[in-house]
């Protein structure tokens, strides 16, 4: 299982952050990703680890400490997007939707996530969660352990994530939302 896992670890590592790439690069004070000329997309290219600056998430859609890193967004026509997404602990998003949903693989520590007026679930280290198109929901670490997950979204109509209210400390700490 870890000889699979590596390589397509690699894979989802190779193609990142569409919920969080718009915000990442807006919070990172970057300009838009860079529309690839004919000849550029038409070639492989490779993004080297390092090569980007970390970016903190932004007190518009997260509570608590979060560090977006390997943010990346494709060119048309591709809608793919996503990053490598750090919530220490007690730090989480607040409310939102996809357009086209969400896939989170967490590949450390243990997270939190619930469905607006569903039960909050636990995450762990090689769970991959998939949230549906439109459906409002909150993720993050747990109380006293951090938890960093890939998240890869694919952009309608330019949008890859619509946020919304901030999640309250009682909605965290488990009270039903409202």
């Amino acid at each position: 299982m870890k000889l699979f896992a590596a390589p397509v670890m690699s894979l989802f590592l190779l193609a990142l952050a569409p919920a969080y790439a718009n915000q990442a690069i807006a919070a990172s004070g970057s300009d838009a990703p860079k529309v690839a000329s004919s000849e550029e997309s038409q070639t492989i290219r490779i993004t080297r680890s390092g090569s980007q600056p970390s970016a903190k998430g932004s007190v518009e859609y997260f509570t608590g400490a979060v560090r977006i890193d390997s943010r990346f967004q494709q060119s048309d026509p591709a809608r793919v997007g996503g990053g490598i997404v750090t919530f220490e602990p007690g730090a989480r998003t607040a409310w939102h939707t996809h357009p086209l949903g969400q896939t989170l693989i967490i590949t450390a520590g243990v997270g939190l996530i619930q469905q607006w007026g569903g039960p909050i679930q636990e995450m762990k280290h090689g769970d991959v969660v998939w949230i549906p198109p439109g459906v409002k929901h909150w993720h993050g670490a747990t109380a006293t352990t951090g938890m960093t997950h890939i998240a890869i979204a694919e952009q309608l109509d330019g949008k890859s994530a619509d946020w919304m209210e901030k999640v309250s400390d009682e909605q965290y700490r488990g009270l039903r939302a409202k």
